[in-house]
């Protein structure tokens, strides 16, 4: 079930047969303390493709990189070596003109404000007036079910509807890409679940391409169109699942298909799939 080029490589550049790429990454290293004993080679020679409303999700062991290449792509971190580019623009020109939403795993939302002042917050920064940014929040926050706490302080909510607040603010300017760094991993597995069919009728009511980090192996099948593997550090894409699910609702996790396709990754994590390429030396960057 794996898609694996040769040369010891994963080459996921040429698995999305469409014009319309929603994020490009060619050849991205990020390598920490370059040059000093320290030196710490986050990921090396990472090439991804990520067609307009594909959903991707990134799963590996902790510490391989996951979350160094969202920021990467995020243009929060800058690549050692390599180029990003995001609705066709490069990572950094992306970011300032709001390309992207953001969803970490903590909902990070200011308790000094409203959940309506939360989500209103990136058309504040963009310079909406205060009528049209009070709709846009209404009518997020209608779609992720929570228009009658609008009013409400986050405290007063519990922790995936905090979760749903987030989302809703990360949806604010309209983004073509969402970016999510484990936004349910500290959440209970019902609410978990839950907030998983919240996101997918989302992305169906959106039609966001989607980026996803995850530990989860069922979470990431039940999720995502391709599953892409990463190895122990340095990080690198050693393989890319595709998952072909005719439904997903609460069925789904009990269908043969799903059971395969969380079989493959997890042989993939432990090397049983495409081969692992060689890692990287000091200096080779």
């Amino acid at each position: 079930m794996s898609e694996s080029s040769t040369n010891n490589t994963v080459d996921t550049a040429d698995t999305v047969d469409t014009v319309d790429t929603a994020v490009q990454v060619e050849g991205v290293w990020k390598v920490f303390n370059q040059g000093l004993a320290n030196e710490v080679v986050a990921l090396q020679d990472v090439s991804l493709k990520v067609a307009q409303g594909e959903f991707i999700s990134l799963i590996g062991p902790s510490g391989c990189g996951k979350s160094t290449l969202l920021r990467v792509i995020a243009d929060l971190t800058d690549p050692t070596k390599g180029s990003i580019t995001v609705a066709g623009l490069p990572a950094h020109q992306a970011r300032e003109q709001q390309r992207y939403g953001i969803a970490f795993q903590q909902a990070a939302l200011f308790d000094w404000r409203t959940v309506r002042r939360n989500v209103e917050l990136p058309l504040e920064l963009q310079g909406w007036d205060k009528a049209k940014r009070q709709a846009r929040a209404m009518e997020l926050l209608d779609m992720v079910q929570l228009a009658d706490f609008a009013d409400h302080r986050p405290w007063e909510l519990s922790g995936g509807m905090q979760q749903r607040v987030a989302i809703a603010r990360s949806l604010a300017v309209d983004p073509p890409l969402l970016l999510m760094d484990e936004p349910f991993g500290a959440l209970d597995e019902m609410t978990r679940e839950r907030m998983q069919n919240e996101l997918l009728r989302i992305r169906m009511e959106t039609g966001k391409s989607i980026i996803f980090v995850t530990h989860s192996i069922p979470e990431a099948v039940y999720l995502s169109d391709r599953v892409v593997v990463m190895s122990p550090r340095p990080g690198r894409i050693t393989d890319v699942i595709p998952v072909k699910l005719t439904t997903r609702n609460e069925d789904t996790r009990e269908e043969p298909a799903f059971f395969e396709a969380v079989t493959a990754v997890r042989e993939a994590l432990r090397g049983r799939g495409a081969g692992t390429p060689g890692r990287a030396k000091a200096g080779e960057v």
